[in-house]
């Protein structure tokens, strides 16, 4: 168990520090020597796709095409670890609950599908055969199909995927909450009315053409470390790199590359942003219109003394509409205004335009500091009119880049997972299926929440996840949960959602993506989309952690006939036994999947055409649009002077809700996650010193409590007004309402919070 401290960690991002904490997560899951062969595979023609985070690989064709955090996903996967029948004897759900995420995952691999037996408080082994039975039998003595919930995690592959939602739209709802409704939604629903697509529009290949990149919200050297590569790249050859973030995160200062041997040997490494902006938390809209105003203000004065413009208007007029009424509101948003409620100075963002009007070509990356907001689609809506002003959308070197979490996210949703159906995919449907599905929208995880608080929704079936700890306002939330009739995970590991539980509770376990799936036709490979829209195969070669796993597209097939019985249109066995035949099934009713099967058995897979790549914009008015922000951010709580405005934050050791240690290297915190983040300012203000126990408490709007106890404070660089903590841990603090009224994604980035002296002071 790691001591707790908070010390300084003074070493660059990667390196020998990323080297040594890879080799101790592979000791620490017993597989130094599986978990090294297996690293050699992954990335690879021929090989598995990396279960952790959906960046983009150079064509899968180079070598230790890896990073730390990627890595450590395939250590806890490849673990020799087993949670097995006689673990789940010895302990009952209530004693698991008090174990820590942490100690949960730390178990290991699921081996054998389990069942929750009330008598004794315990999951015991059942038979597949069974296990279906029982889902389908509670699916179906639902009196409405829209009583059930449908949850989707982003590792689900493609073939899964779509198999998932026609099994449950032929039994009859669009209930699809899907764990891009807690981070990217805001994309998807914001980007098409700038765009007309909800994804990003640049390829790998663009970040060796950019002059300038631009990086918003996001914390690449722990959430997408491959990311790196491509950064330090253009450092050096001298792109500007600005970013904006509240934290000074390590990776966006420096970067010591693991496959570079001069950096390695001398202890080197290489400065990423050329400027580092930390910004309020919730004020990246008020940097955005500050440099558009910046911007709009120097092309005024160009063209009137006929120098070149600054503003692209051969691409304006060409190809966008609404600028007139952009620049309108620019003109009347007040400096004093923006510099309050983004905490930069006017020559900070002077500065970002500067290198901005310099650049020929630049890229604007973003991340869940962007989405995560009261009104996440709105901010994601302002970088795409950054973007527009400039021509810098549909050429290469230049593009908007979200940078999505969860390997298949993307995916998932491209072959079919929303509540909220096109016509024309559910006529392609029923044209090749027969049957007609439902048209009604169905829930997102806000609304399906909502729907299970008011008790209407009975049934919940997940595809991975850890959707109790992930949900929002856990007091309200996690009590709907355990009034359901039923809830059943498809998983690999122990999680805490399968203690927070329904009537019925099921643990089905899967084969992992390391992993080789045998079936009918022999080895199948499954496919994923990343996050610029490549689509790849992925084959796993490990054998299964235990003979009793089914793969995903097996567990969805086998709940299927159980539910649907006779009635189903769908030979569930056929697809189960070549998955060439459920690819072959995506490309007639996806036809941007031609060819599909082909495609993919090419090193590195396809490209799925971005229309606004090809400056083809998919909008009502066949223009790329110009959207305006009223005001510069979010409205704080009324009449609460001390209020600070808390983000949630992962650490360095964790992915989503998985935590590899109880560490967070790169912010120097030491064998503990209980701490929040703030400057000396406000402690001092507070009358508090580093090393305090506090409270936090939510300036809640409904009379609702939403506390979290005994916390850490920790002195740290960060912008005033602000705090941060850890995600899951401060997800009580959430509330249900505060989302985003256009993509419902939570404010996990931007809670108003009160800090109180703690009553407890102990360790």
């Amino acid at each position: 168990m790691t001591t707790k401290s908070v010390r300084p960690y003074r070493e660059p991002a990667g390196g020998w520090g990323a080297l040594k904490a890879l080799s101790e997560a592979l000791l620490v899951q017993r597989v130094p020597l599986k978990g090294a062969a297996t690293l050699s595979r992954m990335n690879q023609p021929e090989g598995f796709d990396c279960p952790g985070c959906a960046w983009p690989d150079p064509k899968h064709t180079s070598s230790f095409e890896f990073c730390e955090n990627g890595g450590k996903a395939v250590a806890w996967e490849a673990t020799s670890k087993r949670c097995t029948p006689e673990f789940f004897a010895e302990h009952t759900v209530t004693e698991l609950t008090s174990w820590n995420d942490y100690d949960l995952e730390m178990v290991g691999r699921l081996t054998h599908p389990m069942a929750y037996d009330a008598a004794s408080d315990r999951y015991l082994p059942v038979e597949w055969s069974d296990a279906f039975d029982m889902i389908g039998r509670e699916l179906r003595a639902l009196p409405d199909p829209n009583m059930a919930e449908f949850y989707t995690s982003g590792r689900t592959s493609n073939e899964a995927a779509f198999l998932y939602q026609l099994f449950v739209r032929e039994y009859g709802t669009n209930n699809f909450p899907d764990c891009s409704n807690m981070c990217h939604e805001a994309t998807s629903v914001g980007l098409p009315y700038s765009l007309g697509v909800g994804k990003g529009t640049v390829l790998l290949e663009d970040f060796d053409k950019a002059d300038c990149i631009f990086i918003f919200g996001q914390n690449p050297g722990t959430n997408s470390p491959r990311m790196m590569t491509s950064l330090r790249n253009a450092a050096r050859r001298g792109a500007s790199i600005i970013s904006f973030n509240p934290f000074r995160e390590r990776a966006l200062e420096r970067f010591q590359a693991p496959q570079s041997p001069i950096e390695m040997i001398t202890l080197s490494s290489t400065a990423i942003s050329s400027k580092l902006f930390q910004v309020r938390v919730g004020g990246d809209v008020a940097v955005l219109k500050g440099i558009m105003k910046i911007l709009v203000e120097a092309d005024e004065a160009a063209r009137a003394a006929e120098r070149p413009e600054i503003l692209d208007w051969d691409f304006i007029r060409g190809h966008t509409v609404g600028v007139e009424a952009l620049i309108d509101d620019l003109k009347r948003t007040q400096w004093p205004d923006i510099e309050r409620q983004s905490g930069l100075t006017r020559e900070d963002m002077e500065y970002a335009a500067g290198a901005y009007m310099k650049a020929e070509r630049a890229i604007l990356v973003y991340g869940m500091g962007i989405t995560q907001h009261w009104r996440g689609a709105n901010n994601v809506q302002q970088i795409a009119n950054l973007a527009l002003l400039r021509g810098n959308v549909g050429r290469e070197g230049a593009g908007v880049c979200p940078v999505r979490g969860h390997s298949n996210v993307q995916g998932d949703r491209t072959v079919g997972i929303t509540e909220v159906p096109k016509a024309d995919f559910l006529e392609r449907l029923e044209q090749r299926f027969g049957f007609k599905p439902p048209t009604a929208p169905g829930h997102n995880v806000v609304t399906a929440l909502e729907a299970m608080i008011r008790g209407e929704v009975k049934a919940f079936f997940a595809m991975g996840g850890n959707f109790a700890a992930a949900i929002p306002d856990w007091q309200a939330t996690q009590a709907a949960l355990r009034n359901l009739d039923l809830t059943a995970y498809v998983a690999t590991k122990l999680n805490r959602s399968h203690l927070v539980h329904g009537r019925a509770a099921l643990i089905l376990p899967c084969l992992g993506r390391t992993e080789i799936d045998v079936q009918a036709s022999g080895p199948q490979s499954i496919t994923v989309e990343d996050s610029m829209s490549m689509v790849h195969a992925s084959g796993g070669r490990n054998k299964p952690a235990s003979e009793h796993l089914l793969s995903e597209v097996a567990i969805i097939a086998g709940v299927a006939k159980a539910t649907l019985g006779e009635r189903t249109v769908v030979d569930w066995d056929d697809f189960v036994a070549d998955y060439d035949r459920i690819r072959d099934a995506i490309e007639a009713v996806f036809p941007i999947f031609q060819g599909y099967n082909a495609r993919i058995r090419v090193p590195g897979g396809f490209h799925l055409t971005s229309t606004a790549r090809e400056r083809i914009w998919a909008t009502p008015s066949g223009k790329a649009n110009f959207l305006v922000f009223a005001g510069c951010g979010e409205d704080p709580p009324q009449g609460d002077p001390d209020f600070l405005w808390l983000t949630t934050i992962r650490s360095h050791d964790q992915y989503n809700t998985t935590l590899y240690s109880m560490s967070d290297r790169y912010r120097g915190v030491f064998g503990q996650r209980d701490v929040v983040f703030l400057n000396e300012y406000e402690l001092k203000r507070r009358g508090l010193v580093d090393g305090d126990r506090v409270d936090l408490i939510t300036a809640s709007t409904d009379g609702a409590e939403r506390i979290v106890r005994n916390f850490r404070v920790v002195a740290y660089s960060f912008p005033t007004g602000c705090c941060a903590a850890y995600y899951p841990e401060t997800n009580p603090l959430v509330p249900l309402y505060a989302r985003d009224p256009l993509s419902f994604t939570p404010s996990y980035k931007g809670v108003p919070i009160r800090l109180v002296r703690s009553a407890a002071t102990g360790e």
